[in-house]
């Protein structure tokens, strides 16, 4: 998911997104330690969106704080 696509999305629906994203990246640290991850690449990638969404977040806190 972009950045773009995330800026348009409520507080609430971000929390919620990154509420979904650490489940995902949970799940794939457990499919990694069992050796049943398919594509390892998709690690990184939802590391990423989380990084991304947290930004988001804290710009947004920032933003009502003014």
């Amino acid at each position: 998911m972009k950045a773009k696509d995330m800026r348009e999305m409520s507080a609430s629906e971000l929390n919620q997104k990154l509420a979904d994203l650490k489940a995902e990246l949970f799940n794939l640290r457990f499919q990694h330690a069992v050796n049943q991850l398919e594509n390892p690449m998709r690690l990184g990638a939802v590391k990423k969106d989380i990084a991304r969404v947290r930004t988001l977040i804290r710009e947004n806190e920032l933003k009502s704080a003014q």
